[in-house]
């Protein structure tokens, strides 16, 4: 009689994990830790108000003036 109980608990868990699978799904699956991730990189962003905009505007342009650029006579030569 105990292979009856153990068939019938191995259904009975089977039963269980096949009803809550979408909701194990929504947490364990990929795109939950997409999700996350996205969340997580998400929290370290902020806004610019206005009072900073001078600052940021600056150091954009300055971030622009600092990459590498391509010349056109460079280009042709490659």
């Amino acid at each position: 009689m105990s292979w009856l109980y153990i068939a019938l608990l191995a259904v009975a868990v089977g039963l269980v994990a096949g009803a809550e699978w979408p909701r194990l799904g929504e947490r364990l699956g990929v795109d939950s830790r997409r999700n996350r991730q996205r969340a997580r990189r998400k929290a370290s962003l902020r806004v610019v108000r206005d009072d900073e905009a001078d600052e940021f505007a600056a150091s954009v342009e300055r971030d622009l003036a600092n990459l590498p650029t391509i010349d056109d006579r460079e280009r042709r030569k490659g």
